[in-house]
């Protein structure tokens, strides 16, 4: 068994040929977690279910081969705002100490379905918020390249989990970058669908209208088969798609050179780091030496997509988050307070943290009635026009190229007393949220310190597939 796998291809070989057992596998993954807590990239570890679980799928292997499920003896973690009946559920947040889940959320129980083993909760910025994972209740996430640095956010968890091979993949939540940007500080594969691929039951909503779940992977094949088992139409959610689910994992480019914009600024910007505008330029001049039409665009609207992400997602986040009052579950203030509006008060005082207050001021401010057109629909007509731009664009070409950030993976604490800096590092990643485009983010070598660089393209609705086999094309192979 080798000491660590990469690939869910050389897991399910090893299955096959009876050189490991899930239970082995299972029992790998336990060890590196305990010797990796440092990290913190888990709040809490199902040992012994995954150890029953692992037992069990080893079983019906044996008893029926012909019977196993695409994802038999895949060990994944799960990001802290999806709900897993029987387990806790915190968001991150003091808000909800003590809360269990009542229901599986369809993504997880999908993957369940198909074989997968859960291992445990993993980390996140608080409700989903952050850009770092250091808005956690539970603490940061370290960085597993420099534990001296943020993992990114918010599923930064996630990400760390798979960089660090404590579980081969992780399930993440993207709002405004939240499994690319982590995948890029952490050298992983993030694939963002485009809104409405996968179902949004069981997730906690930070902004409704943008929020996907989406895989975090050691290569492109791991994070399109999760896609494929965790895609496609739900009852429960009325936003879902109703378009059938794509062979995404055997994807293949068409019969013809690619055509390919890649974003100006991405390499011409003095915010973009060198090591970051070099890695993009040589991926670039990879894609041409294979035959494919890269060409610089750019986008008019570039300077606006965060002030139109962050007044819509606040807004939403304002409204989704009133129902944490204290009164039905989770945290409740044991303060004397003199009435049910002064109990609201406190409670969510003390329940949330700075960030999640922060953004729902601001949301909150956005969505009154003295500014409701001057930022909420305003917001929301420039939100149109990046759609319109994007759609321009892909008139022309097949996918849209930029790196995933304008930096690599900054300190713990570097961004804390500057929120607007933070959000910088959303830059590249927001336009796939606010259009509802698919994205993913591959890795794209590293900076002088070793602090991985991530690529990133985006492609038009429901075209996982192409943005799957372009990033096969991409990416070196991985080592079992």
């Amino acid at each position: 068994m080798p000491s660590l796998y990469r690939s869910f291809r050389s897991v399910r070989a090893d299955l096959a040929t009876g050189a490991l057992t899930c239970r082995q596998l299972v029992e790998q993954y336990l060890t590196r977690i305990t010797d990796h807590q440092h990290l913190n990239a888990f709040t809490e570890v199902y040992a012994d279910e995954a150890r029953q679980r692992a037992d069990e799928l080893d079983a019906r292997r044996l008893a029926d081969p012909a019977s196993i499920g695409r994802l038999h003896g895949m060990v994944i973690g799960i990001k802290d705002v999806l709900s897993y009946a029987g387990h806790g559920l915190r968001a991150g947040s003091h808000i909800l100490d003590g809360f269990e889940a009542q229901f599986t959320a369809t993504a997880v129980e999908r993957l369940l379905a198909a074989g997968a083993i859960i291992i445990g909760r993993q980390n996140c910025d608080e409700f989903a918020m952050g850009s770092a994972n250091e808005t956690s209740a539970f603490g940061p996430v370290r960085n597993a390249a420099n534990p001296d640095r943020v993992p990114g956010g918010s599923s930064g968890g996630s990400a760390v989990a798979v960089q660090a091979g404590l579980c081969l993949a992780s399930i993440g939540s993207d709002t405004g970058g939240s499994v690319r940007q982590p995948a890029a500080f952490c050298g992983v594969v993030g694939l963002k669908p485009t809104y409405g691929r996968i179902s949004r039951w069981g997730l906690i909503a930070y902004a409704s209208s943008f929020d996907c779940i989406g895989p975090i992977a050691n290569d492109a094949y791991d994070a399109a088969l999760l896609l494929e088992v965790m895609a496609g139409p739900d009852a429960f959610d009325n936003t879902v798609s109703q378009r059938s689910v794509d062979s995404y994992s055997t994807a293949t480019l068409p019969d013809r050179p690619l055509r390919i914009a890649y974003l100006a600024d991405g390499v011409d910007s003095e915010g973009v780091a060198p090591a970051i505008r070099q890695a993009t330029e040589a991926a670039i001049e990879r894609l041409r030496s294979q035959g494919h039409r890269v060409e610089p665009v750019s986008l008019s609207l570039l300077k606006h997509l965060l002030p139109t992400y962050y007044i819509l997602t606040t807004a939403e986040a304002s409204s989704n988050l009133s129902r944490f009052d204290g009164v039905r579950y989770g945290h409740r203030t044991q303060a004397p307070v003199a009435d049910l509006v002064a109990m609201y008060k406190q409670s969510r005082t003390e329940g949330f943290g700075p960030e999640v207050r922060r953004r729902i001021l601001l949301g909150t401010f956005a969505l009154s009635a003295s500014y409701y057109d001057a930022y909420y629909t305003k917001a929301q007509q420039v939100r149109r026009l990046v759609r319109d731009e994007t759609d321009r664009i892909f008139a022309d070409y097949d996918l849209l190229l930029m790196p995933t950030t304008p930096t690599t993976a900054f300190r713990l604490g570097e961004e804390n007393d500057d929120p607007v800096a933070a959000y910088l590092a959303d830059i590249f990643t927001v336009q796939a949220n606010v259009t509802g485009y698919p994205a993913i983010s591959v890795p794209n070598g590293t900076d002088l310190e070793g602090l991985p660089i991530g690529l990133q393209l985006l492609a038009p609705p429901f075209q996982e597939g192409l943005l799957v086999a372009t990033a096969n094309a991409l990416e070196a192979p991985v080592a079992a």
